[in-house]
């Protein structure tokens, strides 16, 4: 039987309209089950504080759990692989941060891509390292260290939590832009390497705002500079390092990735959700209280941002050579 021209031309028109419908119907109904929240680092740490703080608004917010599940190893790439193989269908988050930019050159036999493989959603929170040195050390700002360790060439040593974090990655990028020679010290975290510099065994260390603010207040060490490209509100009094040298940056951040191929409904939902936690005045207080500022984006934005790290902290690996432990 043939359908009359108007006839046929509203079916197709409903037709064509079904998988509108269908997208529309599953951000609405997501999430519909618990979603599990991968997060690439012990229990405790800032990143996974964050990731709490988060989920716990989330799961307020869309009336289902967002579990925390931690599987830490090797610089978050366990973590990531896991979530590298999960289905792609909003039900299994990845923590992003910054080691996922650094390991991406670090490691050479990934068994997954990470800007291709995990497909980003919203970035959550960005926070300066604190160039700080131990009080015996006499410059008081960036320009006096680097002509004191000009002066001491090899002689001091610069502790960081680790061969290939972002502690040390960020040492080697001052000491690329400004010529200085120091030895490299990792440790197991920064517990201990903070206990080193405090008691003078190194002299200089880029650490992560949360675990050196209360030294710093308490006068056990001296904060020379803040890393990002502005001043931090937790150290206002403190100048950036991009004062005295121009392009320097470097920064600890997180956000949330999904398997790639996960419907852009969902991803588009999620960093509607994951912005709205951020505006919220008690979520900004509390990463105030981490030493992290907001940092709010489009899932477009933040795989921009993603690029640009991987491709700087690339650029520092191979100059400087650096191999994972």
């Amino acid at each position: 039987m043939k359908l009359p021209r108007r006839r046929f031309l509203h079916l197709a028109a409903g037709a064509a309209a079904l998988p509108a419908l269908s997208r529309i119907a599953r951000a609405q109904t997501y999430p519909s089950r618990p979603v599990r929240w991968v997060v690439p680092f012990p229990p405790g740490g800032v990143t996974d504080i964050v990731a709490r703080l988060i989920s716990q608004w989330l799961s307020e917010r869309l009336g289902q759990p967002f579990v925390i599940e931690n599987r830490p190893g090797a610089g978050g790439n366990i973590g990531a692989e896991t979530v590298v193989k999960a289905a792609p269908d909003g039900y299994t988050l990845y923590l992003s941060s910054s080691p996922n930019a650094i390991s991406a050159t670090l490691y050479d036999n990934l068994n997954f891509n990470f800007i291709r493989d995990i497909a980003p959603v919203a970035s959550i929170s960005i926070s300066p390292l604190v160039m700080e040195v131990n009080p015996s050390v006499p410059a008081k700002t960036v320009p006096e260290f680097v002509a004191y360790a000009k002066a001491n060439s090899g002689k001091l040593n610069m502790a960081s939590n680790g061969n290939g974090t972002t502690s040390h990655l960020a040492g080697e990028l001052f000491k690329m832009m400004t010529g200085i020679n120091m030895l490299h010290v990792p440790y197991r975290g920064a517990a201990p390497a903070l206990t080193d510099l405090i008691g003078g065994q190194v002299q200089v260390m880029f650490d992560v705002m949360a675990s050196s603010i209360e030294h710093i207040r308490a006068g056990k060490l001296r904060a020379l500079a803040v890393t990002t490209a502005t001043r931090s509100e937790a150290l206002p009094d403190v100048p950036n390092v991009g004062e005295f040298l121009p392009g320097f940056e470097a920064s600890a951040w997180q956000g949330v990735g999904v398997p790639k191929n996960t419907p852009t409904e969902i991803v588009d939902r999620l960093n509607k959700e994951m912005n709205a936690a951020l505006a919220d005045p008690k979520i900004k207080a509390r990463l105030a209280d981490l030493g992290s500022s907001v940092f709010s984006s489009s899932p477009a934005d933040f795989g921009r941002f993603i690029a640009a790290e991987t491709e700087k902290w690339g650029k520092v690996i191979r100059t400087a050579n650096i191999k994972p432990e």
